[in-house]
């Protein structure tokens, strides 16, 4: 079972690094721009004008001659855009190889550019994780809560946003009983944003973990042999939330991916973080 358990770690880490640095992967996102912060409609180093317009985002282009592409087709005159809901490389504006993605987050709209020749993506060596060990998974079970919470966190780009909780997941390691809140997805899977006591030492400064599906008993598996750096790791423009109250293990979790490991990227290569 431990090497089964092994050689499926190793392929699990291999398409992830497959994952992340793929042309449209998170190293790729070279801007995340709150249109509130623009409102003029001028995103920066990006043609055409970008502005709310009620429940979408209104795309003005003076002619085919700014470069845009909408639904594969140059564009020009306007287009109400909703929200990229698909893949990067679906989203539906264009401009050459940069894909324009349309977010929206509490209501604030915004757009976020990938491009795949950023300086990060370049720069990435792989990821430096744990081999595989047993002693990190655990068994866990998890109790819903009565209704789910939505508790207000920081995230990585200093703005305060509801995360939503929904019920807890119990489980010992390394000789402790320890419980994280953990978010349900939509698939019944879990998700947990946590620290430990190797983070921002040893490892990033927090880190996710997506534990399947509990049963209907609420046992599941908590294998940290899978935890995860965040989007935010891999590029700054990424609104990753921070963890929650209690998510801050008092237990060193020397396990799974632990830091990026890339060339050092030249002064002034990255565009500057706008939220």
């Amino acid at each position: 079972m431990t090497a089964d358990a092994s050689d499926a770690w190793k392929q699990w880490h291999e398409h992830r690094t497959q994952t992340v640095s793929a042309p449209y992967g998170p190293l790729a996102l070279a801007g995340t721009y709150w249109l509130e912060d623009y409102p003029d409609g001028r995103l920066p180093d990006t043609p055409g004008t970008w502005t709310v317009d009620g429940d979408a985002v209104r795309l003005t282009a003076a002619g085919e001659a700014d470069g845009l592409s909408v639904d594969g087709q140059p564009f020009s005159g306007e287009v109400r855009l909703t929200a990229d809901a698909g893949p990067v490389a679906a989203a539906r504006v264009a401009y050459g190889r940069r894909r324009l993605v349309v977010l929206v987050r509490e209501g604030v709209w915004g757009v976020r550019d990938f491009d795949p020749a950023s300086p990060a993506r370049e720069a990435f060596r792989g990821i430096e994780a744990t081999p595989y060990d047993p002693r990190w998974s655990v068994p866990g079970r998890f109790t819903p809560y009565d209704e789910e919470r939505t508790v207000r966190v920081e995230n990585a780009d200093g703005r305060a946003r509801g995360l939503g909780l929904g019920g807890e997941l119990a489980f010992r390691l390394a000789g402790r009983e320890l419980t994280l809140q953990v978010t349900v997805q939509g698939d019944g899977s879990l998700w947990a944003v946590l620290g430990d006591a190797t983070s921002g030492d040893s490892s990033y400064r927090f880190r996710f973990l997506r534990p399947a599906a509990p049963d209907a008993e609420g046992r599941t598996t908590v294998d940290f042999n899978r935890a995860l750096l965040p989007p935010c790791a891999f590029a700054d423009h990424f609104v990753c939330p921070f963890p929650p109250p209690g998510n801050t293990l008092a237990v060193a979790v020397e396990a799974g991916e632990r830091n990026l490991i890339r060339e050092a990227l030249p002064t002034g290569s990255q565009r500057s973080f706008k939220g």
